[in-house]
Protein backbone atom coordinates (compact mmCIF):
# COMPACT_ATOMS: atom_id res chain seq x y z
CA UNK A 1 0.00 0.00 0.00
CA UNK A 2 1.27 3.46 -0.89
CA UNK A 3 1.88 5.91 1.91
CA UNK A 4 -0.62 8.72 2.28
CA UNK A 5 0.32 12.26 1.28
CA UNK A 6 0.56 14.70 4.17
CA UNK A 7 -1.48 17.80 3.35
CA UNK A 8 -1.72 21.18 5.06
CA UNK A 9 -4.44 23.65 4.06
CA UNK A 10 -4.05 27.42 4.55
CA UNK A 11 -7.14 29.65 4.29
CA UNK A 12 -6.49 33.29 3.39
CA UNK A 13 -8.63 36.00 4.98
CA UNK A 14 -10.83 38.45 3.14
CA UNK A 15 -14.12 39.09 4.90
CA UNK A 16 -17.23 37.76 3.20
CA UNK A 17 -15.15 36.67 0.22
CA UNK A 18 -13.97 33.78 2.39
CA UNK A 19 -17.35 32.15 1.77
CA UNK A 20 -15.48 31.05 -1.38
CA UNK A 21 -13.15 29.12 0.93
CA UNK A 22 -16.14 27.33 2.44
CA UNK A 23 -17.07 26.03 -1.02
CA UNK A 24 -13.50 24.91 -1.73
CA UNK A 25 -13.25 23.11 1.61
CA UNK A 26 -16.57 21.36 1.03
CA UNK A 27 -15.26 20.01 -2.27
CA UNK A 28 -11.91 18.96 -0.82
CA UNK A 29 -13.45 17.35 2.24
CA UNK A 30 -16.05 15.37 0.31
CA UNK A 31 -14.11 14.40 -2.81
CA UNK A 32 -10.62 13.61 -1.50
CA UNK A 33 -9.80 10.20 -0.06
CA UNK A 34 -8.80 11.14 3.50
CA UNK A 35 -8.31 7.52 4.54
CA UNK A 36 -5.97 6.04 1.95
CA UNK A 37 -4.63 8.88 -0.22
CA UNK A 38 -4.33 12.00 1.94
CA UNK A 39 -3.79 12.84 5.58
CA UNK A 40 -4.56 16.33 6.83
CA UNK A 41 -1.72 17.34 9.15
CA UNK A 42 -2.60 21.01 9.55
CA UNK A 43 -5.12 23.69 8.71
CA UNK A 44 -4.73 27.43 9.27
CA UNK A 45 -6.64 30.63 8.68
CA UNK A 46 -6.68 34.35 9.20
CA UNK A 47 -9.72 36.59 9.65
CA UNK A 48 -12.66 35.05 7.76
CA UNK A 49 -10.36 32.21 6.76
CA UNK A 50 -10.07 31.34 10.45
CA UNK A 51 -13.85 30.69 10.61
CA UNK A 52 -13.48 28.13 7.84
CA UNK A 53 -10.33 26.52 9.23
CA UNK A 54 -11.89 26.15 12.67
CA UNK A 55 -15.20 24.72 11.37
CA UNK A 56 -13.43 22.24 9.07
CA UNK A 57 -11.03 21.14 11.82
CA UNK A 58 -13.76 20.75 14.43
CA UNK A 59 -16.01 18.79 12.09
CA UNK A 60 -13.14 16.47 11.12
CA UNK A 61 -12.00 15.67 14.64
CA UNK A 62 -15.52 15.15 15.95
CA UNK A 63 -17.15 13.16 13.15
CA UNK A 64 -15.15 13.10 9.91
CA UNK A 65 -15.12 14.85 6.49
CA UNK A 66 -18.88 14.89 5.87
CA UNK A 67 -19.54 16.53 9.21
CA UNK A 68 -16.75 19.03 8.51
CA UNK A 69 -18.28 19.99 5.14
CA UNK A 70 -21.73 20.40 6.72
CA UNK A 71 -20.32 22.51 9.54
CA UNK A 72 -18.46 24.91 7.24
CA UNK A 73 -21.66 25.44 5.27
CA UNK A 74 -23.75 25.87 8.44
CA UNK A 75 -21.47 28.59 9.80
CA UNK A 76 -21.85 30.66 6.64
CA UNK A 77 -25.59 30.04 6.53
CA UNK A 78 -25.81 31.62 9.97
CA UNK A 79 -23.42 34.48 9.16
CA UNK A 80 -25.43 35.52 6.08
CA UNK A 81 -27.79 38.47 6.48
CA UNK A 82 -31.08 36.58 6.26
CA UNK A 83 -33.44 38.61 8.42
CA UNK A 84 -34.96 41.82 7.05
CA UNK A 85 -33.30 44.20 9.53
CA UNK A 86 -29.93 42.53 9.01
CA UNK A 87 -30.29 42.72 5.23
CA UNK A 88 -31.02 46.46 5.45
CA UNK A 89 -27.98 47.01 7.67
CA UNK A 90 -25.83 44.90 5.36
CA UNK A 91 -26.95 46.87 2.29
CA UNK A 92 -26.20 50.17 4.03
CA UNK A 93 -22.74 49.10 5.20
CA UNK A 94 -21.78 47.78 1.77
CA UNK A 95 -22.90 51.02 0.09
CA UNK A 96 -21.03 53.18 2.60
CA UNK A 97 -17.88 51.11 2.16
CA UNK A 98 -18.06 51.48 -1.62
CA UNK A 99 -18.49 55.26 -1.32
CA UNK A 100 -15.46 55.43 0.99
CA UNK A 101 -13.35 53.41 -1.46
CA UNK A 102 -14.32 55.79 -4.28
CA UNK A 103 -13.00 58.78 -2.30
CA UNK A 104 -16.36 60.19 -1.22
CA UNK A 105 -15.82 62.26 1.96
CA UNK A 106 -17.48 60.47 4.85
CA UNK A 107 -17.22 61.09 8.59
CA UNK A 108 -14.74 58.77 10.27
CA UNK A 109 -15.87 57.16 13.51
CA UNK A 110 -13.71 54.99 15.76
CA UNK A 111 -15.32 51.74 16.92
CA UNK A 112 -14.50 52.96 20.43
CA UNK A 113 -16.82 55.94 19.89
CA UNK A 114 -19.84 53.79 19.11
CA UNK A 115 -22.03 53.21 22.19
CA UNK A 116 -23.02 49.72 23.24
CA UNK A 117 -21.66 46.34 22.23
CA UNK A 118 -20.03 45.68 18.89
CA UNK A 119 -22.95 44.08 17.09
CA UNK A 120 -20.86 42.46 14.36
CA UNK A 121 -18.39 40.90 16.76
CA UNK A 122 -21.16 39.60 19.02
CA UNK A 123 -22.90 38.08 16.00
CA UNK A 124 -19.73 36.20 15.06
CA UNK A 125 -19.30 35.00 18.64
CA UNK A 126 -22.88 33.69 18.80
CA UNK A 127 -22.59 31.85 15.49
CA UNK A 128 -19.27 30.21 16.36
CA UNK A 129 -20.33 29.20 19.86
CA UNK A 130 -23.55 27.71 18.47
CA UNK A 131 -21.52 25.26 16.37
CA UNK A 132 -18.21 24.83 18.21
CA UNK A 133 -17.65 23.57 21.75
CA UNK A 134 -14.53 25.62 22.45
CA UNK A 135 -14.05 24.02 25.87
CA UNK A 136 -13.62 20.63 24.15
CA UNK A 137 -10.87 21.76 21.79
CA UNK A 138 -7.98 21.01 24.21
CA UNK A 139 -9.26 17.44 24.66
CA UNK A 140 -9.35 16.83 20.91
CA UNK A 141 -5.87 18.33 20.52
CA UNK A 142 -4.47 15.58 22.78
CA UNK A 143 -5.41 13.08 20.08
CA UNK A 144 -3.57 12.63 16.79
CA UNK A 145 -5.44 15.51 15.14
CA UNK A 146 -4.37 18.04 12.50
CA UNK A 147 -2.65 21.14 13.80
CA UNK A 148 -5.03 24.11 14.00
CA UNK A 149 -3.48 27.57 13.53
CA UNK A 150 -5.14 31.00 13.69
CA UNK A 151 -3.26 34.19 12.77
CA UNK A 152 -3.44 37.62 14.39
CA UNK A 153 -1.16 40.62 14.82
CA UNK A 154 0.10 41.75 18.22
CA UNK A 155 -0.76 45.46 18.20
CA UNK A 156 1.54 46.35 21.09
CA UNK A 157 4.65 44.41 20.06
CA UNK A 158 4.13 44.96 16.34
CA UNK A 159 4.69 41.30 15.44
CA UNK A 160 2.77 38.35 14.03
CA UNK A 161 1.12 36.14 16.63
CA UNK A 162 -0.52 32.78 16.10
CA UNK A 163 -2.79 30.71 18.30
CA UNK A 164 -2.26 26.98 17.92
CA UNK A 165 -4.41 23.99 18.90
CA UNK A 166 -5.70 24.31 22.49
CA UNK A 167 -4.98 28.06 22.45
CA UNK A 168 -7.65 28.57 19.77
CA UNK A 169 -10.49 30.12 21.75
CA UNK A 170 -13.44 32.15 20.56
CA UNK A 171 -11.47 35.24 21.62
CA UNK A 172 -8.58 34.18 19.35
CA UNK A 173 -10.96 33.85 16.39
CA UNK A 174 -12.49 37.26 17.14
CA UNK A 175 -8.99 38.74 17.39
CA UNK A 176 -8.11 37.33 13.98
CA UNK A 177 -11.18 39.08 12.53
CA UNK A 178 -10.82 42.38 14.42
CA UNK A 179 -10.63 44.84 11.52
CA UNK A 180 -9.26 48.03 13.20
CA UNK A 181 -11.70 50.54 11.72
CA UNK A 182 -14.70 48.30 12.44
CA UNK A 183 -13.96 46.42 15.66
CA UNK A 184 -12.19 47.14 18.92
CA UNK A 185 -8.93 45.27 19.47
CA UNK A 186 -9.19 42.01 21.41
CA UNK A 187 -7.11 41.67 24.55
CA UNK A 188 -5.49 38.26 25.11
CA UNK A 189 -2.53 37.48 27.39
CA UNK A 190 -2.30 41.09 28.51
CA UNK A 191 -1.87 42.70 25.08
CA UNK A 192 -4.07 43.66 22.14
CA UNK A 193 -4.70 41.93 18.84
CA UNK A 194 -5.95 43.06 15.43
CA UNK A 195 -7.04 41.37 12.25
CA UNK A 196 -4.84 38.57 10.91
CA UNK A 197 -4.92 40.26 7.49
CA UNK A 198 -2.05 42.43 8.74
CA UNK A 199 0.12 39.45 9.54
CA UNK A 200 0.52 35.98 8.08
CA UNK A 201 -2.37 35.81 5.68
CA UNK A 202 -2.78 32.91 6.09
CA UNK A 203 -0.33 31.42 8.61
CA UNK A 204 1.95 28.85 7.02
CA UNK A 205 5.15 28.63 9.06
CA UNK A 206 3.65 26.92 12.12
CA UNK A 207 2.37 24.03 10.01
CA UNK A 208 5.80 23.54 8.42
CA UNK A 209 7.57 23.20 11.78
CA UNK A 210 6.13 19.81 12.65
CA UNK A 211 7.91 16.49 13.33
CA UNK A 212 9.28 14.85 10.15
CA UNK A 213 6.46 12.30 9.99
CA UNK A 214 3.89 15.13 10.14
CA UNK A 215 5.60 17.58 7.80
CA UNK A 216 3.36 18.52 4.85
CA UNK A 217 4.23 16.94 1.51
CA UNK A 218 1.78 19.34 -0.08
CA UNK A 219 0.53 22.78 0.96
CA UNK A 220 -2.85 23.82 -0.45
CA UNK A 221 -3.41 27.58 -0.35
CA UNK A 222 -6.97 28.82 -0.71
CA UNK A 223 -6.24 32.33 -1.97
CA UNK A 224 -8.89 35.03 -1.86
CA UNK A 225 -6.93 38.00 -3.22
CA UNK A 226 -5.95 37.94 -6.91
CA UNK A 227 -2.22 37.49 -7.34
CA UNK A 228 -1.91 39.39 -10.62
CA UNK A 229 -3.37 42.62 -11.98
CA UNK A 230 -3.46 43.72 -15.61
CA UNK A 231 -2.55 47.34 -16.38
CA UNK A 232 -2.28 50.25 -13.96
CA UNK A 233 -4.88 51.04 -11.27
CA UNK A 234 -5.69 54.73 -11.75
CA UNK A 235 -9.11 55.42 -10.23
CA UNK A 236 -9.49 55.71 -6.47
CA UNK A 237 -11.62 52.57 -6.46
CA UNK A 238 -9.07 50.57 -8.48
CA UNK A 239 -6.23 51.81 -6.26
CA UNK A 240 -8.17 50.87 -3.11
CA UNK A 241 -8.95 47.44 -4.54
CA UNK A 242 -5.35 46.66 -5.51
CA UNK A 243 -3.94 48.02 -2.26
CA UNK A 244 -6.33 45.78 -0.36
CA UNK A 245 -5.28 42.77 -2.43
CA UNK A 246 -1.57 43.42 -2.02
CA UNK A 247 -1.86 43.84 1.74
CA UNK A 248 -3.24 40.31 1.92
CA UNK A 249 -0.78 38.69 -0.49
CA UNK A 250 2.66 40.10 0.28
CA UNK A 251 3.19 38.30 3.60
CA UNK A 252 1.86 35.06 2.09
CA UNK A 253 4.26 35.29 -0.84
CA UNK A 254 7.19 35.86 1.51
CA UNK A 255 6.39 32.67 3.41
CA UNK A 256 5.89 30.67 0.23
CA UNK A 257 9.12 32.06 -1.17
CA UNK A 258 11.02 30.66 1.80
CA UNK A 259 9.42 27.22 1.29
CA UNK A 260 10.39 27.31 -2.39
CA UNK A 261 13.96 28.20 -1.42
CA UNK A 262 14.08 25.19 0.91
CA UNK A 263 12.72 23.04 -1.93
CA UNK A 264 15.55 24.23 -4.20
CA UNK A 265 18.18 23.45 -1.55
CA UNK A 266 16.70 19.97 -1.05
CA UNK A 267 16.79 19.31 -4.79
CA UNK A 268 20.39 20.53 -5.01
CA UNK A 269 21.44 18.32 -2.10
CA UNK A 270 22.42 21.29 0.06
CA UNK A 271 20.21 20.07 2.94
CA UNK A 272 20.23 16.61 4.54
CA UNK A 273 17.39 14.49 3.13
CA UNK A 274 16.75 12.84 6.51
CA UNK A 275 15.83 16.20 8.03
CA UNK A 276 14.39 18.16 5.10
CA UNK A 277 11.95 17.29 2.32
CA UNK A 278 10.15 19.12 -0.47
CA UNK A 279 6.71 20.61 0.01
CA UNK A 280 4.74 21.08 -3.19
CA UNK A 281 2.58 24.22 -3.22
CA UNK A 282 -0.84 24.39 -4.85
CA UNK A 283 -2.92 27.58 -5.03
CA UNK A 284 -6.69 27.47 -5.33
CA UNK A 285 -7.67 30.96 -6.47
CA UNK A 286 -11.05 32.59 -6.90
CA UNK A 287 -10.37 33.51 -10.51
CA UNK A 288 -12.99 36.24 -10.37
CA UNK A 289 -12.68 39.89 -9.31
CA UNK A 290 -15.05 41.55 -6.87
CA UNK A 291 -14.96 45.11 -5.56
CA UNK A 292 -13.28 45.35 -2.15
CA UNK A 293 -16.49 46.79 -0.66
CA UNK A 294 -18.15 43.40 -1.13
CA UNK A 295 -15.81 41.95 1.50
CA UNK A 296 -18.44 43.24 3.93
CA UNK A 297 -21.40 41.97 1.91
CA UNK A 298 -23.31 39.18 3.68
CA UNK A 299 -26.24 39.09 1.28
CA UNK A 300 -27.37 35.42 1.18
CA UNK A 301 -27.36 35.32 -2.63
CA UNK A 302 -23.82 36.70 -2.75
CA UNK A 303 -22.64 34.22 -0.10
CA UNK A 304 -24.23 31.38 -2.06
CA UNK A 305 -22.55 32.59 -5.27
CA UNK A 306 -19.15 32.56 -3.59
CA UNK A 307 -19.66 29.10 -2.09
CA UNK A 308 -20.71 27.73 -5.48
CA UNK A 309 -17.64 29.32 -7.06
CA UNK A 310 -15.49 27.69 -4.41
CA UNK A 311 -16.97 24.29 -5.15
CA UNK A 312 -16.28 24.78 -8.87
CA UNK A 313 -12.68 25.92 -8.35
CA UNK A 314 -12.03 23.13 -5.88
CA UNK A 315 -13.34 20.56 -8.35
CA UNK A 316 -11.23 22.02 -11.17
CA UNK A 317 -8.05 21.89 -9.09
CA UNK A 318 -8.68 18.29 -8.05
CA UNK A 319 -9.38 17.32 -11.68
CA UNK A 320 -6.17 18.97 -12.87
CA UNK A 321 -4.16 17.46 -10.05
Amino acid sequence: MCETTNVAIACQGGGSHTAFTAGVLEELLLECDWEDEFELVGISGASGGAFNALAAWYGLVTDGPERAADLVDAVWDDLAASEYSDRMLNSWLTSVNKLAASGFPLPQVSPYQVPGKEIGKERIREVLEAHIDFEAIPDYCRLNTPELVVGTVNVNAGVFETFVDEDVTVEAILASAAVPNAFEAVEIHGHYHWDGLFSQNPPVGDMMHQPPERKPDELWIIQINPQEFTGEPTSLEAIADRRNELSGNISLNQELGFIEQINDWVEDGKLPAEEFSKTDIYRIEMGRDYHCSTKLDRDPDFIAELIDLGREQGADVLAER
